[in-house]
C-alpha cells in the first residue's frame, strides 16, 4: 500500500463506535494488577502473525490481542517534540526563535481619524539611498524543487550593520515577510514586502523585526509594493506594534500605533504597474528595544503545533478531542485534522450530525485562526453547552489547511504558487493535497452521517466588522433562499457589536465555483459558509469604531458555538423570530410568484433541520441583504436562555403542553400568511397539520435520551 493511500485510509476516516468508547475495548496497560504485554512476534506460536503491530496483553487467563496504538498518526506526542517545521530549500532562516504574549491592552483601540494634512511620500530610484536590509533568496528558484527542516541556517550578512543611528530590520524568521528595506532620510524607511513565493502577487501580509531604536523620534515608514487599490487603512485601520520591553516590564503585547497613516496610488514601478503605499509614523517607547510591525496578530504554524500539544497532554481533552494527521503538504509539513465529540460505547453515535470548520486557507488572514482557538477553547471547554455541543455534535476541525504559506509568510497562497480555495474542485492531489484530502473526508464523512453544517474561517482586507458568506439557493425556492440565512441571523443576534448580518451576501459567483463554501455546498451542505472577518475592527454598537484584539477574534468562536445552541434548540421560538424576521427583509420581493413557481411545500421551508445529503442545482441567488435590521436590543431582550440536555428534557413536557398556543401564535400566524399569499395555489400543495409538523421537529431533533 503506497504512502498515500495509507494517509487516505487513516485521515479520512470518520470516528468509529470503537474510537468514541469511553476507553479501548481493553483495558489500559496501568489499570492490570497482574498482567504482561508482549508483541505478537515475540510468540512463537504460528496462530499470530510475525508483526510488532499487535499486543498481546494476558487476562483472565489468556492472551488477548490489540492492536498498537498509532502514535504516528498523532503528530504531536507527549513523548516526544513537535513536528519541525520544514521550510524551502533556499529560505533563509535565522535561529531566533520569535515568542509574543497574548496579552490585550486593558482599554478598547481606536481607530485612526484623518486630519487631511497626511502627506504622500513619493520615491524616485536613488543609487545614492542606502540599502539597509535585502532578502533575494526566495528568487533562487522559479517554483518550489524540495523543503528542507529549519531551511538554510547559514544566512547571508545583512547590508548594514550596527549602524548608530540607522534601525535594523528582520523577517527571516517563520511568518515574516519584508524584501527589502531603503533608508531614504535619517528617520524614514523605504519598504518592499515580498510576493508569495513563485507568484510575483498578492503583496498584502508585512511581519519585520526592528531592532536599534531610539526613543522620543519621530519614525517614518512607507510600504511601497501593495497591489490592492482599496484598504482598511484608508478607513481608520492602524498598523500593528509589538516591544518586547514593554511586554516584559509592563505585560503589553500587541498594540495600534500609528499617525500620518495614508494609503493611497504612487509612481508607476520599472515594470510598468502602478502600485499602493502605506505610510505610518510612529514613536518608538524605548532605546535599544526589539520591536515588531504586523498587519494582524500573527499565528504562526509553531503556535498551532504547541496549542496542539497541550491538548494532547491533557488527560481530561484528550479523551473527547482526537488530533490526526488528515495529509502532508508539498513541502512535507503535518495538516492535522481534530475530531471533537464525547465517547461514546453504543451505536447511538451513528445518529450524530456532523459540524465542520476550517480556518487559515490563506496564510496571511491570521485572525481566522484567532477565531479557531476562540471555539476550540470553548468546545473543549467545561461548561454545561461545551459539553451539550460534544454530546450531540460530531466535530471535524481543520485549523491551518495551509502550514506551508504560513510558514513562508505567504499572505494567499501556497507552495504551489495556487490560491487553494480556488482548487477545491482540483484533481491534483500532489499539488493540493490539503483541500483535496478535506474535500475527500467530507465527503466520507457524508456517506455515513448529515452534516448540518459547514464554515471556512477567513479574514476580510476591505471591510469592517465580521461577515458571512452563503450560497442561499434560488429566490424560486424560498426553502433554500431562507434556510441559510437563519444561522447567521442568529450569530448577529448574539453578538450585535460583532457580526454584521446586512454585509452577508448569498450568492454563486462563477469565479468562486472552486472555493470551499461553493463545493461543500454543490456536495449537499445547505448551510455552507464563508465567515469573514475585518482586519481593522467594528462599525457596530458598543465597539463602533475600534479595533478588534486578539479577544474580541476568540470570542467570535464561543458565539458560533451559541448560535449553533440556538439553531438546534427543541424550543424553536428564536427560531420562527428569525424566520420572521427574513419574511419580512423579503416583503419588496414577489413572494406570491416566488412560490408559485418553486415545487416547495410549505414543510420545506419551516423544517430546515431535515437537511437531506442532496444539494441544490442553483449556481445563482440574488443578494437581498439591503435591508435594515430590527434593533438588535429588542431582540436580544427576548433571546431566551440557552438551556442544558437536563434543562431540555425536563421543560419538554410544559413545552408539550404549551405547544398549541405556539401554533395559534407563531406556527398559525405563519401558516395563515403563506396560505394568505398562495390561494391560487392551495390545491397544489399539501396540507400540513401543526401537528404533523411538531412531530417532524421532534423526530428530526438530536436524540435527548427519553426513550
Amino acid at each position: 500500500m503506497s504512502e498515500d493511500s495509507e494517509e487516505e485510509d487513516y485521515s479520512d476516516r470518520t470516528i468509529s463506535d470503537e474510537d468514541e468508547s469511553d476507553e479501548d475495548t481493553f483495558m489500559k496497560f496501568e489499570d492490570f494488577h497482574q498482567c504482561a504485554l508482549l508483541t505478537a512476534n515475540s510468540i512463537s506460536d504460528p496462530f499470530f502473525p510475525r508483526t510488532t503491530q499487535i499486543l498481546l496483553e494476558y487476562q483472565l487467563g489468556r492472551w488477548v490481542p490489540r492492536l498498537r496504538e498509532p502514535r504516528d498518526l498523532y503528530g504531536v506526542s507527549s513523548c516526544g517534540p513537535l513536528s519541525p517545521t520544514r521550510w524551502p530549500y533556499h529560505c533563509e532562516v535565522v535561529d531566533e526563535k520569535v515568542q509574543h504574549i497574548d496579552l490585550t491592552p486593558p482599554h478598547s483601540e481606536p481607530v485612526y481619524i484623518p486630519t487631511g494634512l497626511e502627506i504622500e511620500p513619493l520615491y524616485a530610484n536613488s543609487k545614492e539611498d542606502a540599502v539597509v536590509y535585502l532578502a533575494e533568496d526566495a528568487y533562487k528558484e522559479p517554483c518550489f524543487v524540495y523543503s528542507r527542516v529549519g531551511g538554510n541556517r547559514t544566512p547571508q550578512k545583512q547590508p548594514v550593520d550596527n549602524c548608530d543611528n540607522t534601525l535594523m530590520f528582520e523577517a527571516r524568521f517563520e511568518s515574516g515577510n519584508l524584501q527589502k528595506v531603503v533608508k531614504v532620510a535619517e528617520y524614514e524607511y523605504q519598504l518592499t514586502v515580498r510576493p508569495d513565493l513563485f507568484t510575483n502577487k498578492h503583496t498584502q501580509w508585512f511581519y519585520f523585526q526592528v531592532t536599534n531604536t531610539q526613543a522620543g523620534i519621530v519614525y517614518r515608514f512607507t510600504i511601497i509594493n501593495f497591489t490592492k487599490p482599496a484598504s482598511l487603512y484608508n478607513r481608520g485601520m492602524r498598523p500593528l506594534f509589538y516591544s518586547e520591553k514593554e511586554a516584559k516590564t509592563r505585560n503589553i503585547g500587541w498594540q495600534r500605533i500609528g499617525d500620518q497613516i495614508k494609503y493611497y496610488r504612487n509612481n508607476p514601478q520599472q515594470d510598468g504597474r502602478h502600485y499602493f503605499s502605506l505610510t505610518w509614523t510612529c514613536q518608538f517607547p524605548h532605546n535599544k528595544d526589539t520591536c515588531y510591525f504586523a498587519h494582524c496578530y500573527p499565528y504562526t504554524y509553531t503556535n498551532l503545533q504547541a496549542y496542539l500539544s497541550s491538548i494532547n497532554n491533557d488527560p481530561v481533552r484528550s479523551r473527547f478531542c482526537k488530533i490526526r494527521v488528515l495529509c502532508h503538504t508539498i513541502a512535507r509539513n503535518m495538516v492535522y485534522v481534530l475530531t471533537i465529540t464525547t465517547p461514546l460505547k453504543n451505536a447511538d453515535s451513528r445518529k450524530r450530525k456532523a459540524v465542520i470548520l476550517t480556518a487559515r486557507v490563506h496564510p496571511g488572514e491570521t485572525n481566522s485562526s484567532w477565531i479557531m482557538k476562540g471555539f476550540l477553547d470553548f468546545i473543549l471547554g467545561g461548561s454545561h453547552d461545551a459539553q451539550l455541543l460534544r454530546d450531540t455534535f460530531i466535530f471535524k476541525v481543520v485549523p491551518m489547511l495551509n502550514p506551508d504559506g504560513v510558514i513562508v509568510g505567504n499572505y494567499r497562497c501556497s507552495l504551489a504558487g495556487r490560491d487553494l480555495n480556488r482548487n477545491y474542485t482540483s484533481l491534483l492531489k500532489e499539488s493540493f493535497p490539503s483541500v483535496w484530502y478535506t474535500r475527500n473526508m467530507i465527503h466520507r464523512l457524508m456517506e455515513k452521517r448529515e452534516v448540518i453544517l459547514y464554515c471556512d474561517l477567513h479574514g476580510h482586507s476591505r471591510k469592517e466588522n465580521i461577515f458571512m458568506y452563503g450560497c442561499g439557493g434560488s429566490d424560486k425556492c424560498k426553502a433554500l433562499y431562507l434556510q441559510q440565512r437563519i444561522f447567521p441571523l442568529m450569530l448577529s443576534k448574539n453578538c450585535p457589536d460583532k457580526f454584521s448580518f446586512s454585509a452577508c451576501k448569498f450568492n454563486v459567483q462563477k469565479s468562486k465555483e472552486g472555493t470551499g463554501r461553493v463545493v461543500m455546498w454543490k456536495m449537499g451542505i445547505r448551510n455552507s459558509f464563508t465567515m469573514e472577518a475585518t482586519f481593522c475592527g467594528s462599525t457596530l454598537g458598543s465597539k463602533r469604531g475600534t479595533h478588534f484584539n486578539i479577544k474580541d477574534l476568540e470570542s467570535m468562536g464561543y458565539h458560533f458555538c451559541d448560535s449553533l445552541l440556538d439553531y438546534c434548540d427543541p424550543d424553536r421560538t428564536k427560531y420562527y423570530r428569525c424566520l420572521k424576521e427574513l419574511e419580512e427583509m423579503q416583503k419588496p420581493v414577489n413572494l406570491e410568484k416566488v412560490l408559485d413557481d418553486s415545487d416547495t411545500s410549505l414543510k420545506e421551508i419551516i423544517l430546515d433541520l431535515e437537511s437531506s445529503s442532496r444539494g441544490s442545482d442553483s449556481s445563482e441567488s440574488n443578494d437581498s441583504q439591503t435591508y435594515l435590521l430590527k434593533s438588535s436590543s429588542q431582540i436580544k431582550s427576548k433571546k431566551k436562555h440557552l438551556k442544558t440536555m437536563k434543562e431540555r428534557n425536563s421543560s419538554l413536557v410544559s413545552y408539550q403542553n404549551a405547544r398549541e398556543e405556539r401554533e395559534v401564535g407563531d406556527k398559525g400566524h405563519l401558516v395563515q400568511s403563506h396560505k394568505e399569499s398562495n390561494s391560487d395555489a392551495k390545491g397544489m400543495r399539501p396540507n400540513v397539520s401543526p401537528d404533523r409538523m411538531f412531530d417532524c421537529f421532534t423526530r428530526h431533533l438530536p436524540n435527548q435520551g427519553l426513550d
